[in-house]
C-alpha cells in the first residue's frame, strides 16, 4: 500500500500543479488583452496631444490674442 499511496500523492501533485499552470497562463492571456488595449489608448492619446501642439503652434499665442470684447 506504501507505493499507491505514493503514487496518489504524485498524481494529486501533478493534478494541482497543472490547475496552477492552467490559472497562472489564463492570467497572463488576461494580462496581454489590458496590454494590447492600453497600448492602443496611450497611442491615440498621443496621437491627440501631437495634433494639439500643431494646432496650438500654428495660431496666435493667447497673450497676443485680442479680448473678444474689443
Amino acid at each position: 500500500m506504501d507505493g499507491m499511496d505514493k503514487l496518489q500523492r504524485l498524481e494529486e501533485g501533478i493534478a494541482h500543479l497543472t490547475r496552477t499552470v492552467e490559472e497562472l497562463s489564463d492570467v497572463v492571456a488576461r494580462q496581454e488583452r489590458e496590454i494590447v488595449r492600453l497600448k492602443s489608448r496611450v497611442g491615440m492619446l498621443l496621437e491627440r496631444e501631437a495634433d494639439r501642439e500643431v494646432a496650438d503652434s500654428s495660431s496666435i499665442p493667447l497673450a497676443d490674442q485680442k479680448p473678444p470684447h474689443w
